[in-house]
Order: C-alpha cells, then sequence, then structure tokens
C-alpha cells in the first residue's frame, strides 16, 4: 500500500493538468451522502479513481482494468457501504454513494482521477448533521433541549434556528461549543413544533425535526372554545397522552371556585387518560370557563377550555315571528346561516332555501328552522328552534289518536263480554233441550231439586233457633 501510495504521489507530481476544487457536503445521519466528482466522459471507465478520505486512507479505487477495492473502514458484515456506479460514469461522474451515513463519516475526502499524463483532482467536505431533542418525550413544564451536532464543525459558517418556518429570536437562549448548537427551553405551547437548524455554508442548509410533548394533548391549547346547544349533551375534552395515567385529576368552573364531582354517568370512558368530562343536558348557566388539572410525575397539568351555549331567542314584531341566533360568547368571527324544514305526516321531509345573517323571519308552513354558525376553521355547530303551531297541532292530533284509541279498546271489551252471555246462554238452552226429550227425568230432578230446597231451609231455621234455646 505504502509504494502505491508513493508512486501514485510521484505520477501526480509529474503530470500536468491537476485541478484542486473544495465542495460541502452536508446530510444526516443515517441518510445517503453523496459526494461529487467530476472526469471526462469518454475516459472514466478505463481512469484510475481513487477516493481517500484525511487521515482515513484510501476507502475505494478501481483499476484501469475495472477491478475495484474497497476500505475496510467502510466495509461491515452487510457488505460496502459505499459504491461508485459505473453508469453515471458515461455522464462524466465519479460521484462517491455512502450508505447509512454515521457521525465518524464527516470529514475531508479527496477524488483523483489519472488517465494519460494528466489527472483531476475534486476535495469534498462531508458534514455529518444530527438535530437531536433532549428527553425526547418530555412533559409540559420540562426543561428540553434541541441541539444541531454537526461533525466537523464548519468554523467559517453561520448557524441559526427557526420554530415553525419562523425565525427563532431568543438569542438568549442559544448557546455554541464549537461542535454544537443548542436551545435551551422550558416545555410550553409556544415552544411546540417543527425545530429547523440552519446552517449557512456558502449556500444554506436545513435539518428539522419536530417536538413533541407528553401531557394534555386534548385540548391541545388552553382557552379553547367547545360550542353546545341549550338542551343538548357536550363533552369538555381532557384526554393525557396514551398510556399516561394521571395520579390525581379534577375539574372546576373558573370563577364559581367549587370543584365538579366526577362520577361515572359524565364520564366518557373508563380509560384512565381520558378525564372528560360530559355535561348531558346543557343548561343557559352552563356556560363559561372550566379548567381540567391532572398531577403527572409530581407536576400539575391544567388545560382550560371556554364552554359557548348557543340558543334561539323568539321575539314577535310587526306581526312577524323574528328568531335570533344568540352565542353566549361572540370573541370569534361568527356567521349564521339558517335552514327551514317542513315535516309532512305522510311523505318525506323537505327543506327550505338557506339564508344568511343572523335573524331570521319564521313563517307557519316551516316546522321547524336550524341555525347553523361557522368561525374560521368551520362549522362550530347548531341549534334548532320547533315552531309552536306545528307543537300544538301534534298535541291535538296526539289527544285524538288517543281518544280515539281508548273508545275502540272499550268497544271491544264490550263485544267480548256481549259474546261470553251469549255463549252461555246457548249452552243453558241445549241443556234444558235435552232434558225435556224424558219427561219422567224432568220430573225426578225436578222432585230432588224441591227436595234439595226443603232441606236447605230446615237447616238453616235449625241454626236460628238453637242458641234461644241454649239461653232460656
Amino acid at each position: 500500500m505504502f509504494m502505491k501510495g508513493f508512486i501514485f504521489g510521484m505520477m501526480s507530481f509529474l503530470v500536468t493538468g491537476a485541478q484542486c476544487e473544495v465542495t460541502e457536503v452536508l446530510t444526516e445521519v443515517g441518510s445517503q451522502a453523496v459526494l461529487p466528482c467530476k472526469c471526462s466522459p469518454l475516459q472514466c471507465s478505463t481512469s484510475l479513481i481513487i477516493w481517500s478520505k484525511d487521515k482515513g486512507g484510501t476507502i475505494w479505487r478501481k483499476e484501469r482494468s475495472g477491478l475495484q477495492y474497497w476500505g475496510s473502514s467502510f466495509v461491515g458484515k452487510a457488505g460496502a457501504r459505499v459504491q461508485c456506479p459505473h453508469a453515471q460514469f458515461d455522464k462524466g461522474n465519479c460521484n462517491l454513494h455512502i450508505n447509512t451515513v454515521t457521525e465518524s463519516d464527516g470529514g475531508l475526502y479527496t477524488c483523483k482521477v489519472l488517465y494519460g499524463n494528466k489527472f483531476e483532482e475534486n476535495q469534498v467536505w462531508l458534514r455529518v448533521v444530527q438535530v437531536s431533542i433532549s428527553p425526547s418525550a418530555p412533559v409540559w413544564g420540562d426543561d428540553v433541549s434541541i441541539t444541531c451536532r454537526v461533525n466537523p464543525w464548519p468554523t467559517e459558517a453561520s448557524v441559526s434556528w427557526m420554530l415553525n418556518n419562523r425565525q427563532y429570536k431568543a438569542r438568549n437562549r442559544i448557546f455554541s461549543n464549537g461542535k454544537q448548537s443548542f436551545v435551551k427551553e422550558i416545555v410550553t405551547e409556544k415552544v411546540l413544533g417543527n425545530w429547523t437548524c440552519v446552517i449557512d455554508i456558502k449556500k444554506e442548509w436545513q435539518f428539522t425535526t419536530a417536538l413533541f410533548v407528553r401531557g394534555i394533548i386534548k385540548p391541545p391549547k388552553d382557552n379553547t372554545m367547545v360550542y353546545a346547544a341549550v338542551g343538548s349533551a357536550v363533552t369538555l375534552p381532557c384526554v393525557f397522552s396514551a398510556g399516561l395515567s394521571p395520579k390525581t385529576t379534577s375539574w372546576e368552573k373558573v370563577g364559581v371556585g367549587k370543584p365538579i364531582d366526577l362520577n361515572i354517568s359524565n364520564r366518557p370512558s373508563f380509560s384512565p387518560w381520558d378525564q372528560s368530562l360530559i355535561i348531558n343536558e346543557v343548561e343557559l348557566k352552563d356556560q363559561g370557563k372550566y379548567r381540567c388539572a391532572g398531577t403527572i410525575n409530581e407536576k400539575r397539568l391544567t388545560r382550560t377550555m371556554q364552554l359557548v351555549v348557543a340558543k334561539i331567542v323568539q321575539a314577535t314584531r310587526k306581526g312577524f315571528v323574528m328568531l335570533t341566533c344568540q352565542l353566549t360568547d361572540i370573541s370569534q368571527d361568527i356567521e349564521y346561516e339558517w335552514v327551514p324544514a317542513k315535516y309532512n305526516l305522510n311523505g318525506p321531509l323537505s327543506v327550505g332555501q338557506i339564508q344568511k345573517g343572523q335573524t331570521f323571519v319564521m313563517e307557519e308552513k316551516w316546522d321547524e328552522v336550524t341555525c347553523r354558525y361557522y368561525g374560521n376553521q368551520g362549522l362550530l355547530g347548531n341549534v334548532t328552534f320547533h315552531n309552536q303551531v306545528m307543537s300544538a297541532q301534534s298535541k291535538e292530533q296526539s289527544k285524538e289518536r288517543s281518544h280515539n284509541t281508548g273508545t275502540i279498546v272499550g268497544l271491544s271489551f264490550l263485544l267480548l263480554i256481549l259474546l261470553l252471555v251469549l255463549a252461555q246462554m246457548f249452552k243453558n238452552y241445549q241443556r234444558r233441550k235435552r232434558i225435556f226429550q224424558y219427561p219422567a227425568l224432568e220430573t225426578i230432578v225436578h222432585t230432588i231439586s224441591n227436595e234439595r230446597e226443603e232441606k236447605e231451609r230446615r237447616t238453616q231455621t235449625k241454626k236460628v233457633t238453637t242458641p234461644q234455646e241454649e239461653f232460656y
């Protein structure tokens, strides 16, 4: 190896036409790096090509005959991690491909192409970048570090940070030690999202990682609006990260100061990380701010939300029934639309033309009308008004149907009794008819009947006189 290197060095010294270009390549740990190197398209296949690493020796070489050699540092159990595809030679490329890049792969690489008495040389700085978060899944309120590590560190480059595609301006929280740049923060809503390390070396390179947090994930932020109509059921969400079971949980209505008693009827599930609250029938007084709290790793996590209650107010003006859709909180930009509907007793539901605006003129032909309200994020909820005229007619029809049902039941009962009486009379008639066929038997039956009646009278007379005789 020494002799081959010495001979190649002497040839490099003797030949003419040498060129040297330095290129910067930045890539992430675990990805593929492509180190560029140019050669003559007509002579690449028959040229001697050597890729070497500073202080690492030769890592790949192709002889003029086509034989290839790999450095031991880039060959493992899975095979060689470096290759120079022959298919790219026709395009004048001797690019070196390094698969599954590790942090130690960073450094200065040299590509030498020798053909005839000429050679070309290209140098490439491969800088391996790793953006990480520690701890990887922090809990709300934890200290967290976002680190951008580069090997080798670009001393003449500038490194900055972006959060959710916006420049991170807290300079007093950015630190550097010559090998890495890192940000120290406390996990709050403001620091969640995508952190991007921006490295400027001749051109700009960006590497991003996402900061996730364990804790209350639903709702994702404080002061979330939850909408519900009067009389409907609503769920106030309080869901922790899966597998994260709070030791103690509580609900309270902000401003009231009295905790809400949680029981099975107002819990949506038995999951320990779902501590949501169900209000089975919303009333106007339920509107307001609520707070859910739970203890994780001796830290108290909280989330607040605003319950907005919707209702329809009815008013009569100049003979018209005016309906107004009202929300207990209109801090957001709200748009309203009305959907009138007609219910036919013997037909399908018919829907009228949708109208915009917060108020609606109710006509008797409509059985109900629904107010839908929208915000910036889309449909927020709806509330329905039922026409009282229709309700009264329905009650009368219901009473009429109930009265008719009672009448039918009564007549059926009387008819049943009449049938039973007629059946008994018919049976008696048949019995007497059979007896009259035998006159002697009729006389015997009559005599026995008279004797039975006489005997019964004597028995009753004896029972009455006996106590008086004992008295005297």
